[in-house]
């Protein structure tokens, strides 16, 4: 499946979604752990669990992964990228390591909003780094994976109602203003990742129409390193054929094109769109 990608692209998907989970893992130990905020997912079982058996909670979250994937194995197949599997087993890693092995300092000043806002950010820009990598940190999305399979349950509604039981399990575990408490952290944490995920991929489309084509398009491909489509069209007015650019770029790279363009053609017609996802080359290669 990787066998038309370059390597070094790999390689740089595993490097930053390792540097996803180890943020993710910082985010649980320091904040969401020590205060008992089960936020969802294998960490939020894994918590309720630890309260229940004294197994500290990295080992509980190798136990349900371990199961949760022997399951989806027997029941869906082999149905998860290799990256997944390492992103999963790393996170279970990440939080051992620092919740036992070099012990990390950890917040438990008691004032649960702070907690949860330091912990849901941490764990948000974290887990959305992985997730642009075409990664996943498994736990309950192998559960959303299953229903999705037998009862064609939508996976995001599946995830939503799988963690909100977390969040109430922990009310019955510890108390049920730690259960509310969870359960705000599943939504702040749900509305963070999108937030962060819209900033890392957004890309945005250019249409620009100009009688000065050549220098632009020069531009694009040699300056910006970019491919772009020639669109035919004809001016309603004018009634003059001519050939207008299209091409897709990351945000951070507008303002470069759109000055080089006011300066080749200060009348050109430009119109920017933002795409919430673009596949192919140069971009993300799946949703």
């Amino acid at each position: 499946m990787t066998k038309n990608i370059p390597k070094s692209e790999i390689i740089k998907e595993y490097i930053f979604s390792t540097f996803g989970v180890v943020l993710t893992a910082l985010g649980l130990v320091i904040f969401l752990i020590p205060n008992n905020i089960a936020a969802g997912g294998a960490s939020g079982l894994a918590i309720i669990l630890h309260s229940i058996f004294s197994l500290p909670v990295g080992i509980w979250m190798y136990i349900i992964n371990i199961i949760l994937f022997l399951i989806a194995f027997l029941t869906i197949g082999f149905d998860f990228s290799y990256k997944t599997i390492y992103c999963t087993f790393m996170l279970n890693f990440f939080i051992d390591f620092f919740d036992r092995i070099i012990k990390i300092p950890k917040y438990t000043a008691g004032d649960l909003m702070l907690a949860i806002f330091f912990g849901d950010i941490l764990t948000a820009v974290g887990m959305a780094i992985t997730f642009a990598q075409n990664s996943s940190t498994g736990g309950t999305d192998i559960i959303a994976k299953i229903f999705n399979r037998y009862f064609s349950t939508p996976i995001g509604t599946s995830l939503l109602i799988i963690d909100f039981t977390i969040g109430f399990l922990a009310g019955v575990a510890f108390d049920p203003k730690v259960g509310m408490y969870s359960i705000l952290a599943i939504i702040i944490n749900g509305i963070t990742i999108d937030f962060v995920m819209k900033g890392l991929e957004l890309a945005i489309t250019v249409t620009i129409i100009t009688d000065n084509n050549k220098p632009i398009a020069n531009f694009i491909l040699k300056d910006m390193g970019r491919g772009f489509t020639y669109l035919k069209g004809k001016g309603g007015y004018t009634g003059k054929d001519r050939e207008i650019i299209f091409v897709s770029i990351r945000r951070r790279e507008l303002n470069e094109l759109i000055h080089f363009v006011k300066r080749v053609d200060p009348n050109a017609f430009v119109i920017v769109n933002e795409s919430r996802y673009v596949l192919g080359e140069g971009f993300r290669r799946s949703i």
